[in-house]
């Protein structure tokens, strides 16, 4: 269907995006596709900055008054192994989290990248200028040493690290559906966030024990930091970003405009508060009180916030169901899909079933799946009135979308799934029964009728019981 220049308008305002013309060679698809071109932009700037802050934090460096020490390539490697310990799992952790509608996975490895790159060294210069500024002068107040991580860092940190949710929310809002889906995107920014911090901690002070004679070891000490911030507060920097993420996840979907200015900005000052909270715990509390703190305060929140996500996934799962039963309703989709796309387990187990019917099944399988988890929450969008007469074009290409793939995909899986027949698995061979003869079990109280037995040949009643014959002569021996 060709598009019209008013349409083309009203797509662009409620931000749906046009499909790609398939007649077009994929070189030329993906060279003036303007996002391929974003990410290319990233890309470099993420190289830079990261470039930039190796110089600034690895090497020695001299400075007016004297030498800096940095925390070494040798502490560098290390510190790298151990950060990656906690930022692998935690990824797979929100990668797995948004199952429904999930992102591009360029879209997850951009995210993470900006909070590792962009984040880390925005907030690292402008972190160590706060602190120059409110250092001790004369006879400044000794208490300005933590100013700068309780009042500044907070506020510096969250914003850099939203900063890519707010672009993603500009650039393509309408991939934005749910508040899984801000959660897992805020989440990933901040594990990048934490895995850069975190290589920057342990690296400095494995160089610290090891320039210091009589402390510890410096892999004990690495260790012991590495227990404390990668293990027990790893949920910090995560957690923390959430908020942002789940208060611009409300605000996209609401209609009222008071709601979308409002609740991202709730979201990140929450998230901002979160923060300073927990830079002045572990600043200024000690002892007792700070395992009070934590155990009381800290991990009730991460339980709370599993909980909210573990709610929004069968939030998620009843809208796709509700919305697709609409169309179900109208005969424009079979009883069977409403139920078998809102269930997480069905979705995965009709992959499973595809991916051994062959790669054109398996394909068709993902883009049913992807086509109408889109049509439900394009539904959504226009019965909330998100979206405009713009969607109604949408809808009519999913419906067609999921009309062609339905011959192939596979929707509903049912029995087991088609496994191949391995070659060393040789099915083996029953020796076959002999042949069934009188008085063999083929006869009466065996296997009747015997096969091989003609009418009348077998004997019944008495006839059927034969004797030894006995001698005559026959008798005890005589003493």
């Amino acid at each position: 269907m060709s598009e019209t220049v008013a349409e083309k308008r009203a797509r662009i305002r409620a931000g749906i995006p046009k499909d790609p013309d398939l007649s077009q060679p994929p070189p030329k698809r993906l060279l003036t596709n303007w996002l391929f071109w974003v990410g290319i932009a990233l890309l470099i700037t993420y190289v830079v900055l990261l470039v930039l802050l190796y110089r600034q934090t690895v090497p020695d460096r001299e400075v007016p008054g004297g030498r800096l020490i940095g925390i070494g390539t040798e502490a560098w490697g290390i510190a790298t192994r151990y950060a990656l310990l906690t930022a692998i799992p935690l990824s797979l952790i929100f990668f797995l989290a948004d199952r429904f509608r999930p992102q591009r996975l360029w879209i997850w490895l951009l995210t993470f990248g900006w909070g590792a790159c962009v984040a880390t060294f925005v907030s690292a210069n402008v972190n160590s200028w706060a602190a120059a500024q409110l250092s001790i002068v004369g006879d400044g107040d000794p208490a300005t040493g933590p100013r700068a991580a309780i009042y500044v860092a907070p506020w510096v940190e969250e914003s850099t690290k939203a900063t890519v949710l707010f672009g993603i929310a500009i650039l393509m809002r309408y991939r934005l559906v749910s508040r899984i889906s801000g959660v897992a995107l805020a989440g990933l920014s901040g594990v990048g966030f934490a895995f850069v911090e975190n290589i920057l901690y342990y690296g400095r002070v494995y160089r610290y024990a090891a320039q210091t004679f009589g402390v510890v070891e410096p892999l004990q000490a690495l260790q012991t930091l590495a227990f404390q911030r990668g293990l027990l507060t790893c949920f910090g920097h995560p957690l923390f970003t959430s908020m942002a993420g789940i208060g611009l996840a409300i605000g996209l979907r609401n209609k009222s405009k008071v709601v979308r200015i409002v609740a991202p900005l709730a979201g990140f000052c929450a998230a901002a508060f979160l923060h300073m909270a927990f830079n002045t715990t572990a600043t200024l509390v000690q002892g007792p009180q700070l395992l009070f703190i934590y155990f009381g305060v800290a991990l009730p929140l991460v339980a709370g916030m599993i909980i909210f996500v573990v709610r929004q996934i069968f939030r998620e799962s009843r809208l796709i169901r509700e919305r697709l039963t609409d169309y179900q309703r109208l005969g424009w989709l079979p009883d069977v899909e409403p139920v078998a796309l809102s269930r997480l387990r069905t979705r995965l187990r009709a992959l499973w079933h595809a991916l051994f019917l062959g790669l054109e099944p398996f394909l068709a399988t993902v883009r049913i799946q992807r086509s109408l988890t889109e049509l439900a929450y394009l539904r959504d969008a226009i019965v909330r009135g998100i979206v405009d007469e713009a969607g109604l074009r949408r809808e009519k290409i999913l419906l067609a979308r999921a009309r062609d793939l339905r011959g192939l995909a596979v929707v509903k899986p049912e029995g087991r799934a088609a496994y191949p027949k391995l070659p060393f698995r040789r099915k083996q061979e029953v020796e076959a029964y002999p042949a069934p003869a009188y008085p063999g079990p083929a006869g009466l109280g065996g296997y009747f009728p015997a096969p091989t037995a003609e009418p009348g040949s077998v004997p019944l009643g008495q006839a059927a019981t034969q004797y030894s014959e006995v001698d005559p002569n026959w008798k005890p021996p005589s003493q």
